[in-house]
């Protein structure tokens, strides 16, 4: 039984510029739709921000939680691995 690995996706540095655009054009439209209908400039500007801040972390964040996932998944797999190897050979030992 042999699965294919995955391949590795090259890190690239226009991937981080990509999530910075996104989320100032996500923060200007935020800004823009507070400032028009009912706050001060200044105060939209702090909103605008702030979830400008909040989308970029969040996806640094998700990347690190998906590199710990991997992780965990990585030693889970390999436990079970080691315990079918285990009941494999005793299968074997008896015949079955």
């Amino acid at each position: 039984m042999n699965s294919p690995e995955p391949a590795a996706r090259p890190v690239s540095n226009s991937s981080s510029v990509r999530r910075i655009a996104v989320a100032v054009v996500l923060g200007g439209l935020v800004f823009t739709a507070l400032w028009i209908t009912m706050f001060s400039m200044v105060v939209s500007m702090l909103i605008g921000t702030t979830c400008c801040v909040l989308i970029v972390a969040a996806s640094n964040l998700s990347d690190v939680v998906e590199l710990l996932l991997d992780a965990v998944a990585s030693v889970v797999f390999g436990i079970v691995a080691v315990i079918a190897a285990i009941f494999g050979a005793i299968f074997s030992i008896f015949g079955f």
